[in-house]
């Protein structure tokens, strides 16, 4: 695995801007330079170092309240990542429990959570979201939760579609005539054979989370607010574009890196674990 992933410019490019991201989250606390939500009225509005009039005490400057704007992208990396990997880890298994279940049963039930399937996805991901959390309110479990309820279905899709064609080989019937139980059969001897497409979806799925939290917090429905997060910062700099044009970049570019070391990341592990497999 690993010598293929060196062979894999983009590969390496994603699992590099992925573990950064991961690093910077995990040492939030050790390398920000400033408490995130501290307030300096005096210092507002700084620019960057690069910049004419900028300093290195406040590297990539200060927002509109004097808070720092590197302190504030280290630590909503950590929201970040909390919210993609907790929304991916829950639609995942909902969904594989939810396609298993389809499709190894089939009848009534199959075509009950085949609807269901059908219906979500009459609506677009956003404005799905965007509706479960009005619904819900803000805070940062809700927006795990939201996650979760909006990505689940094309795990769901995917598991149901290889186990319609893996309940009906052989050594499945011969499990089955030598007295396995069902749910024997479809944690033990069936769900092992569809774990590789599986991560492709959840590493894919990933960058989509990733997106909605960002919009979630632009539009004010995301954690709370005293909680720095990419999207919050974007939202906060819609005012002062033209006069303070870093307050958006370097936020919109931390939310756009990420995306794309996910889905190079993502776009490896398709090609490695199932080459043949069509999206």
């Amino acid at each position: 695995m690993w010598n293929n992933l060196k062979e894999s410019k983009t590969g390496i490019l994603g699992l590099s801007i992925v573990l950064l991201v991961i690093v910077v989250a995990f040492t939030a606390t050790i390398i920000s330079p400033y408490d995130p939500v501290k307030q300096d009225i005096i210092n507002k509005m700084k620019p960057p170092t690069w910049s004419e009039g900028g300093t290195w005490d406040h590297i990539f400057g200060t927002d509109q309240l004097g808070r720092d704007i590197l302190s504030r992208l280290i630590y909503g990396s950590r929201v970040t990542l909390m919210v993609a990997f907790s929304g991916t880890i829950l639609a995942g298994i909902v969904g594989v429990v939810m396609g298993a279940i389809s499709g190894y049963y089939g009848g009534w039930i199959d075509s009950l959570i085949m609807r269901i399937v059908d219906i979500q996805l009459s609506f677009p991901f956003i404005l799905l979201a965007l509706f479960i959390a009005a619904v819900l309110g803000s805070g940062l479990q809700n927006i795990i939760l939201i996650a979760g309820l909006s990505g689940w279905v094309r795990y769901a899709r995917l598991v149901r579609g290889e186990i319609l064609s893996i309940k009906e080989m052989e050594y499945i019937e011969a499990i089955r005539s030598l007295g396995g139980s069902n749910m024997r059969i479809i944690f033990r001897h069936i769900l092992p054979n569809v774990i590789s497409p599986v991560i492709v979806i959840a590493t894919l799925e990933m960058a989509k989370i990733i997106l909605m939290e960002a919009s979630l917090s632009y539009l004010g429905l995301g954690v709370p607010i005293e909680i720095p997060t990419w999207g919050r910062m974007l939202s906060d700099s819609r005012v002062h574009l033209v006069t303070s044009p870093w307050m958006a970049i370097l936020p919109g570019l931390a939310i756009t890196l990420t995306v794309l070391g996910v889905n190079l990341l993502g776009d490896w592990l398709r090609d490695y674990l199932d080459p043949k497999l069509d999206f």
